[in-house]
């Protein structure tokens, strides 16, 4: 008996529903540079995370928002009708999607980015510290370079 098929996937309906509903929440690093990389308008990325992480890395031109501050300083950061794209350290935190919840909250238009700064970072884009700008070598095992 296959593991994979023990359980049928979905119809096509069910499919396009869930795989549209899906990248309707989330949008991943690559994405987020590109789009970040050719100015698109209305596009705000906040790092949800505390200020020992922001100096340690974050994306450039990120503004940094704590998840605990949202409610209070969304209004004086974010423009309104902008899109917002919430991140965190990476995969194994939940960080970026209790921040988009509570911009979700004020009525924004938010996407998680999946991967976070870890796979930002692994993917040697450009980063900016405390210490001044620098990019990571690319990790080959999330880059077909």
């Amino acid at each position: 008996m296959s593991a994979v098929t023990a359980v049928p996937a979905a119809g096509t309906p069910a499919a396009l529903a869930h795989f549209a509903a899906r990248l309707s929440f989330e949008t991943d690093v690559s994405d987020v540079a590109a789009d970040l990389a050719a100015g698109v308008p209305g596009l705000v990325v906040v790092d949800s995370r505390d200020e020992k992480s922001w100096n340690q890395g974050h994306i450039p031109g990120a503004v940094h928002l704590p998840t605990a501050e949202i409610a209070a300083r969304a209004a004086e950061l974010i423009p309104a009708g902008a899109t917002v794209v919430t991140y965190c350290w990476g995969p194994g935190c939940n960080g970026a999607t209790k921040a988009a919840l509570e911009f979700a909250k004020l009525g924004h238009a938010v996407k998680e980015m999946i991967g976070g700064f870890e796979y930002w970072a692994r993917e040697g884009l450009a980063v900016d510290s405390i210490d001044g700008p620098a990019a990571r070598p690319v990790d080959p095992l999330t880059c077909a370079c």
